[in-house]
């Protein structure tokens, strides 16, 4: 009876809109957990769910933290006495080029929009990646000291200079890699897919961690099972 109260009733204080929540999250989680069994209707209405609570929650917050202080409020001051920034006019314009999309007729006009769009979103990530990983690597790689520690620390100092050399060597095609060439290249090879490897682990470690969480929180605030 003990188990039984707290399940339906939370511990003492708990506000009864709390344990509806997780009664809501734990039969949502039930549902999405059935498509390790087969695709079946709980699992669609859990997803078809998840997903349009999202896009309505990101289309708040676009509005909110984007639309309104990045174009409105430049646009139509109002009374606080800031000019008006004439200039957002034009992302309004490509923004109601991109909406023009539903409309057959003209829908060739959100080609220009999603135009600038890719070209821009490119440009800046190009930028920022060959910065933060391409040559943030390579100052690293050519000013740390070999004896930055113990002997340790030098013996992995040289293994990321000769991994960082022998994955450049791989990505250089304008000779034939043979000989000493294609030794480095091969060794290129190996670095590389230790990378991905640990890359892809991490990702099932991140995957496995977001698991572990979902059952504390059955086992745990929903069922009361364990402390």
């Amino acid at each position: 009876m003990n188990w039984l109260h707290l399940l339906f009733n939370g511990p003492p204080g708990t506000p009864a809109s709390v344990v509806w929540g997780f009664w809501v999250a734990a039969i949502l989680t039930i549902c999405i957990y059935s498509f390790l069994y087969k695709d079946n209707p709980l699992y669609k209405f859990a997803e078809s769910l998840f997903v349009g609570l999202g896009a309505a929650y990101w289309l708040a917050l676009l509005y909110h933290e984007t639309l309104v202080p990045k174009l409105l409020h430049p646009l139509f001051p109002g009374t606080s006495g800031d000019p008006v920034q004439w200039i957002r006019i034009i992302p309004g314009i490509l923004a109601v080029f991109m909406l023009l999309r539903f409309f057959p007729k003209i829908s060739w006009l959100s080609r220009w929009a999603l135009g600038f769009i890719v070209g821009m979103y490119s440009a800046v990530n190009i930028t920022g990646f060959a910065q933060a990983d391409f040559v943030a690597q390579i100052h690293a790689t050519m000013t740390t000291p070999l004896n930055s520690g113990g002997a340790l620390a030098i013996i992995l100092n040289i293994i990321a200079i000769v991994g960082v050399c022998a994955t450049l060597i791989y990505f250089f095609f304008s000779k034939e890699h043979k000989g000493v060439l294609g030794g480095f290249a091969k060794l290129g090879i190996w670095f590389l897919m230790i990378a991905f490897g640990a890359s892809f682990g991490y990702t099932v470690m991140g995957r496995v961690s977001l698991l572990i969480g979902r059952m504390q929180f059955m086992l745990r605030d929903w069922l009361h099972i364990i402390e």
